[in-house]
């Protein structure tokens, strides 16, 4: 039988799983579906821009205030508005929507990490385990079910828009664009960009407006409200704590010198991820084989993500951090130079589900053992970092989908490249430190001060942190 904690790492893995079935597949064909002067990616760069606005002061203070849970349901319906935006694309509807997604989206992923750590904590003491193992586990648990994402939502793409009998064979003249091609074309053409008819998208829109509100049903229904009573005794307090405190606690984590060696790490993943949305996916999918076939070639990615997610959450725990991050710069490496290279023909279809699925792989690492080691080195401050993950990964985005139009697929290629480099230098130099000094790590205990009450309550202790969380034994 599954523990309570477990439980709850489900429900959180299935609710994203759902809600990003729907955005995940929509932010794929952004690119290609509303290529009109670029308006898709310039969504995608508003999308990410008002995340790093809202990763400034949104998490710590929603998160304090209402909790995990309900700072995820509400951020979830920020995620859905943007699928009705797409039902009538233009500047004022999609811009708009675009906002209101990346203010949702910085909370959304603060409040989900800050959950995973509390739980793995919580956990490990129950089962008498070091913490970041159960926490590289849930991670890997979380990120196995929710990658898989990719394949539901592209699925419904896939199959929804292979029924257009506008589908037309790809001219050869037009297949020397594709790819690396003939850059001065690139901006202005690709092989095969007309969009489906409009009641195949609108069916589309509709499937995903349906899934992404069935995960915020989902969440609120099921899901433990495990920080029910910090969140409690935080707005009882409120007015013992400065606002500009909790404004500026994103910021004040900048002074640790981990993090800011981390950012490279950090906005990379924002690289990698919009080059494989937004490059990858109009540039060789779109362009050589058509739009159908996007939907197709992500669930390769997404089906590869999923499943290395999970191993590699499991497998951490016997080789370490390091043997992964340098796999999966290897494997991003590999696949760069082979782009720079490779000439995308409709004949060569087996290849581009190669690189999807590399690159997949390699994604798996860059998201669940990041993600992993945040709340790692920084689970006294959990809410701050988790913050500043979502902030530096977004602009990561922001800059790859604003330069998207203006400058050569090559050069595009070059700057993810070089990021990569700077990445791993980065990230090798943090592990040194913190081999050479390890960060300790919150445990829970019993707390025998609090028997005289009517649950039973641990707390978390650190040894150079005066810090002190109470947590029922219920909710354990």
């Amino acid at each position: 039988m599954i523990s309570r904690n477990t439980k709850n790492i489900l429900v959180v893995s299935f609710g994203f799983l759902l809600l990003f079935t729907a955005y995940g597949g929509l932010q794929s064909l952004q690119s290609s579906l509303n290529a009109e002067e670029g308006m898709g990616v310039i969504s995608l760069s508003v999308i990410y821009g008002a995340i790093i606005l809202s990763s400034m002061f949104l998490p710590p203070i929603m998160i304090k205030n209402l909790g995990c849970k309900w700072t995820i349901v509400i951020s979830m319906g920020c995620y859905v508005t943007y699928s009705f935006g797409n039902l009538s694309p233009g500047w004022a509807s999609l811009m708009s929507t675009s906002a209101i997604l990346g203010l949702g989206g910085s909370p959304l992923w603060s409040a989900k990490c800050t959950y995973l750590t509390i739980s793995g904590n919580m956990q490990s003491q129950k089962v008498n385990k070091k913490s970041q193992v159960i926490i590289n586990q849930y991670f890997g648990i979380f990120f196995f079910i929710f990658q898989s994402s990719a394949v539901w939502g592209n699925l419904m793409s896939s199959l929804i828009f292979g029924q257009d009998s506008n589908i037309a064979e790809i001219p050869e003249e037009n297949l020397q664009y594709c790819g690396v091609g003939l850059c001065i074309e690139n901006f202005t053409t690709t092989g095969n960009t007309t969009r489906p008819a409009k009641r195949l998208v609108d069916t589309l829109l509709g499937c995903y407006i349906g899934v992404g509100l069935l995960a915020i049903i989902f969440v609120a229904v099921f899901l433990d409200n495990i920080d029910r009573d910090l969140a409690r005794e935080f707005r009882k307090n409120k007015g013992n704590v400065s606002f500009c405190s909790t404004f500026l606690a994103t910021f004040k984590l900048l002074r640790n010198p981990k993090l800011l060696l981390l950012i490279p790490l950090t906005m990379y993943s924002g690289f990698e991820q919009s080059f494989l949305a937004g490059e990858y996916t109009k540039n060789y999918v779109t362009c050589a084989l058509g739009i159908h076939y996007v939907g197709f070639v992500m669930i390769c990615f997404g089906a590869t993500n999923s499943l290395c997610s999970f191993a590699f959450g499991r497998l951490a725990a016997y080789t370490g951090r390091i043997a992964l991050f340098c796999l999966a710069a290897l494997t991003n490496l590999g696949c760069i130079l082979g782009l720079l290279y490779w000439k995308p023909h409709p004949d060569q279809l087996p290849v581009f589900f190669v690189f999807s699925a590399l690159w997949g792989m390699a994604d798996a690492v860059w998201q669940t053992q990041t993600n992993a080691l945040y709340g790692i080195l920084f689970a006294d401050h959990k809410e701050a970092a988790f913050a500043n993950y979502r902030m530096w990964e977004s602009l990561g985005f922001v800059i790859a989908f604003a330069y998207s139009t203006y400058i050569c697929l090559s050069t595009k290629i070059y700057i993810v490249l070089t990021f990569l480099a700077l990445t791993m230098v980065t990230y090798l130099y943090v592990e040194y430190n913190e081999y050479k000094q390890p960060t300790e790590q919150l445990t829970y205990m019993f707390n025998p001060e609090k028997t005289d009450l009517k649950d039973e309550k641990y707390v978390y202790v650190h040894e150079n942190v005066n810090e002190k969380c109470v947590i029922s034994q219920t909710q354990l």
